[in-house]
């Protein structure tokens, strides 16, 4: 049986990816590797965690000993690499936590790979899941491609850009088979409520401020997560080795306009009179470092692959809040710290 190892797949994206590769592909063993720090929630993948096809592993990439074992013992045909520490604000705080998960941790897994492969590549790829903050910053106009030049601006971007680089070295120097995709913000069900759009749908429902940086006029592009967990499984099976694809949604908002479309959906589901939820908006001090805009061109994994995003952002939010409201207990948990106790309660034995 092929087996497919796939990292930080308990984490936001990656429980989109192992549940996209879990049920598409029936015939392929699926190894979800995790350090369950904070934002790993195995309560993410309750629907597939008893399918025949599905593996859970508790590990942490940093230790390279316990990755090489696991390489050894479960022989991955590929690797999709997705665990990360993500979030900028804490790469702020503590940038020498991202050097480590996102730069060395990476370089083990690359080491690892590269090991049990031993030149024969035959069948084999590494996934590299990155960002489209390694480019820096755009202007008003202009969208980042996969030719432009790296700029990072924060540790977490930096951190990503040194990984995306140990990558493509890789491959020039051992032959590794290796893709990269760089996508923008994503959006969706089981998102960490750290990050804007959850984050304001949990302030809602419990009536808090909505924080928002600066003037709120700061420029993102919005990819639904199922539309990129397709994108990944796209690009991992069809994709050029070698290459590199940007996934974006097509989505630019800037933050302001982005909260007040929130808000007006949410008091629409909520039956609140439209226009309540904006008064909770609080602008604060912005952060160090804050990337004014960016914007994806995906024209070539849409002209390469065939893929393109399924959704309109307006709806694809739709769908993310009725999400939150029918599983408020997810949230709970999440906010609470209560989902770290599933993995202890699942798999103790």
């Amino acid at each position: 049986m092929k087996t497919i190892l796939i990292t930080g797949g308990a984490g936001f994206i990656g429980s989109h990816v192992v549940r996209e590769f879990v049920l598409k592909y029936p015939e392929i063993k699926i190894i979800n590797l995790d350090a369950l720090t904070y934002a790993g929630n195995l309560e993410n993948l309750k629907d597939i965690e008893n399918h025949s096809n599905y593996h859970f592993i508790k590990a942490d990439i940093v230790n390279e000993k316990q990755i090489l074992e696991i390489f050894e013992e479960h022989l991955p045909d590929g690797v999709i690499h997705l665990a990360a520490e993500s979030h900028v604000d804490r790469s702020i705080t503590n940038p020498l936590e991202f050097v480590m998960t996102n730069v060395i941790g990476t370089v083990n897994l690359l080491n690892a790979a590269n090991k049990i492969w031993k030149n024969n590549f035959d069948g084999k790829r590494f996934h590299h899941v990155s960002t489209d903050e390694v480019f820096g910053t755009l202007g008003e106009e202009g969208f980042f491609t996969e030719e432009t030049s790296y700029d990072p601006h924060s540790p977490y971007s930096a951190s990503k850009a040194s990984s995306d680089h140990f990558v493509r070295a890789y491959a020039d120097t051992y032959g590794l088979p290796m893709v990269i995709t760089n996508c923008s913000n994503n959006y969706g069900p089981n998102h960490f409520p750290e990050k804007l759009i959850p984050l304001c749908i949990h302030n809602i429902i419990n009536n808090k401020p909505l924080p928002i940086y600066g003037d709120g006029k700061f420029t993102r592009d919005w990819l639904f997560v199922i539309d990129h967990a397709k994108a990944i499984d796209l690009v991992f099976h069809e994709g050029k080795n070698g290459d590199c694809y940007n996934v974006g949604g097509f989505n630019e908002w800037q933050n302001i306009d982005l909260v007040k479309e929130l808000c007006t959906q949410m008091d629409e589901k909520l039956g609140k009179e439209v226009g309540t939820s904006e008064q909770l908006i609080t602008f604060v001090k912005d952060r160090p470092g804050h990337d004014l805009r960016y914007a994806i061109d995906a024209n070539k994994i849409n002209k390469e692959l065939g893929w393109k995003p399924t959704v309109t952002f307006e709806q694809g939010l739709s769908k993310t809040i009725d999400w939150f409201l029918e599983n408020k207990e997810w949230l709970d948990n999440v906010t609470s710290g209560n989902y770290q106790k599933y993995y202890e309660t699942q798999y103790k034995d």
